[in-house]
């Protein structure tokens, strides 16, 4: 048997930065994931197909928290992509708003990163603090392992046995292991979720055009297309080129685009884009998944705390649930870091209630957000297509507020 202060289930973008936000606390931490960690990205996309078709919106109290921590700044530059304008647009429509950074006099809006690449770099981190002399750290790395069975135990807090036979006791077991959490499900946990009804497209692409370090967002009936800019090689031929998407469509729609060869699926995003960058002349391999929203109706249950996509998983049209997730870290170690000098047990429901008080109604305010957003551009009447395109136009032309939005997105 082995005893931890903190065991945390999944070592991706979440559970990773919230190993490394406790690493200094003096807490014994184990992290537990199915995978290996993996290895730090270093080097330049050299073509479409090396980069990462999944990739996330950072916001700037993102990039703080993980700059802090020691993960950012091992991050290529090369592989990282400022963006300081945004433009929202409604394809049938005459509304349209344009975000621009030097608007609030901050140098952008946000970076697009490669989610391989972000997790390469907080791997690399959890390696060295792990690898230290004994004394500086207490985390230890238990990948690749899979947790096969969780207790609570009224002693230790929880008693896990590992695919390996090992068993490990944890003060507090934190899930961090995405929105299909085994974890959620074996500690009991009751959510509440429905199906948005879409299938999200995700890809690299190439456009004739530069990007010119803007992001793109364009409403339609049948879904929602992003274009975000991707960071490429300095001096390369091709920079500024490559894009990555998020397109969430019908079903029967995305199964169509997916059944296409790349030629005929560069033409129909040329002419849905309605050639914002010029012709599509070139996308690597796609993906699609369905899109679903969950919330857990409580964040915490005995000696189990859930946190990222395990606690809620939004609809990705504004990329923001890397960062509710980053955000979600940042309050909990807050809380258990006041525990420890107050004495308080890491699994009190006090502590773990002042977290869930902290985070949920603002996820909760989130994913109605984007809920709103679907549903509002979704197919209407001709009365509400107005009126949301006149509101639209009136938030562009209202700078007090739409400095006020970009201020809120950037954290």
């Amino acid at each position: 048997m082995s005893d931890y202060d903190i065991v945390i289930v999944g070592a991706g973008i979440t559970g990773a930065t919230m190993a490394l936000a406790l690493a200094d606390s003096g807490l014994r931490i184990a992290v537990v994931d199915s995978k290996p960690l993996q290895d730090r990205i270093e080097t330049p996309a050299a073509a479409m197909a090396d980069y990462d078709a999944r990739v996330s919106a950072m916001t700037a109290a993102s990039q703080r928290l993980l700059t802090q921590l020691g993960a950012w700044q091992l991050m290529p530059a090369e592989r990282v992509c400022a963006y300081s304008r945004m433009h929202v647009h409604e394809r049938d429509g005459t509304g349209s708003i344009d975000f621009a950074a030097r608007d609030i006099h901050a140098p952008e809006l946000g970076h697009i990163v490669e989610n391989s690449v972000l997790t390469g770099a907080l791997h690399d981190r959890l390696r060295q603090l792990a690898s230290a002399p004994e004394g500086d750290t207490r985390l230890t790395v238990l990948a690749p392992a899979t947790l096969q069975t969780c207790q609570p135990d009224s002693e230790h807090g929880a008693q896990l046995t590992l695919n390996d036979g090992q068993s490990l006791s944890a003060g507090l077991l934190i899930a961090a292991d995405g929105a299909n959490s085994p974890m959620r499900q074996l500690a009991g946990f009751d959510t509440r979720e429905w199906d948005y009804e879409h299938h999200a497209i995700v890809t690299t692409i190439k456009t004739r055009d530069p990007h010119q370090f803007t992001a793109r967002q364009c409403f339609m009936d049948e879904g929602v297309l992003a274009f975000l800019p991707l960071a490429s090689a300095e001096g390369a031929g091709d920079a500024e080129q490559y894009c990555s998407i998020v397109w969430s469509l019908v079903p029967d729609k995305a199964a169509e685009l997916m059944a296409m060869d790349d030629d005929a699926f560069c033409l129909a995003l040329s002419q849905v884009s309605e050639h914002w960058l010029g012709p599509v002349v070139g996308c690597a391999q796609r993906y699609s998944f369905p899109l679903r929203q969950r919330h857990a109706r409580q964040y915490y249950r005995d000696a189990v705390v859930l946190i990222g996509d395990a606690a809620h998983s939004i609809h990705p049209l504004a990329g923001q649930g890397a960062n509710l997730g980053l955000l979600d870290v940042q309050v909990l170690a807050e809380e258990l870091l006041r525990a420890c000098k107050t004495g308080r047990s890491l699994a009190d429901p006090l502590v773990l209630r002042r977290y869930q008080r902290r985070r949920k109604p603002h996820n909760l305010a989130m994913m109605a957000m984007m809920e709103g957003f679907k549903r509002l551009y979704a197919e209407q009447p001709l009365a509400v297509r107005w009126l949301r395109n006149t509101g639209m136009r009136a938030v562009d032309q209202w700078p007090l507020l739409k400095n006020r939005l970009i201020r809120e997105a950037l954290g």
